[in-house]
């Protein structure tokens, strides 16, 4: 029995695909897990992405696929991915969240575990509000909310300024965005990713 995991996200530097691609990594750790990375589509025209300077950075996760609303019925399990805007998901991924209606309608996700990850430019940026009013949008879609429990001994590290939440893993981009994510912030992403993978393989073996 395969657990199916999609990692959906929006980036537009690549610190959130960064973060992805190590939540994936993690979830694939767990046996009998099919990990999907896709992207949610960008609503910025090209002269726009020219002038913030994101189309080099944005090249080098062109491959990702983009992710369809419909087919996130197909997962057992979605962890989420969005940069900050003013302590809240980037317009992009709320755009795509809003096309869930019919979803949400059909009950298509109830059950299911969600799971957000996201990246701000500063330490304060707004990265628990981020995750914690994601998740309303997870729990009116009847699903299961996880985070990163302090079992993860990487959320206690003092030692160096780094990302990671128990409502879910971060890091930070810095102001100029030339911060990419540390190794800490990345294991702290590939615990996520096999954490809910765990937990929804789970939730599977009790319902089949």
């Amino acid at each position: 029995m395969t657990t199916q995991v999609q990692v959906v996200f929006y980036s537009t530097y690549g610190h959130v695909y960064r973060m992805a691609e190590a939540v994936a990594e993690g979830a694939r750790l767990v046996e009998k897990t099919e990990v999907r990375l896709l992207q949610v589509p960008e609503l910025m025209s090209q002269e726009a992405l020219e002038k913030s300077g994101a189309v080099a950075p944005r090249q080098g996760f062109a491959h990702v696929p983009f992710a369809d609303p419909a087919d996130l019925a197909e997962a057992d399990a979605i962890i989420f991915g969005t940069p900050t805007r003013f302590g809240n998901m980037a317009a992009q991924m709320r755009n795509f969240l809003d096309q869930t209606g019919d979803l949400w309608m059909q009950g298509r996700l109830v059950g299911k575990v969600g799971s957000v990850f996201a990246s701000t430019a500063t330490q304060h940026g707004g990265q628990e509000t981020t995750l914690t009013s994601f998740h309303t949008t997870l729990l009116h879609q009847g699903m299961i909310v996880v985070g990163v429990p302090y079992a993860e001994q990487r959320l206690l590290n003092m030692d160096e300024i780094t990302g990671g939440t128990p409502y879910g893993a971060t890091t930070l981009a810095g102001i100029d965005g030339s911060r990419m994510p540390s190794e800490n912030e990345l294991a702290i992403a590939r615990y996520q990713g096999r954490h809910v993978a765990e937990i929804a393989a789970r939730l599977k073996r009790g319902t089949s």
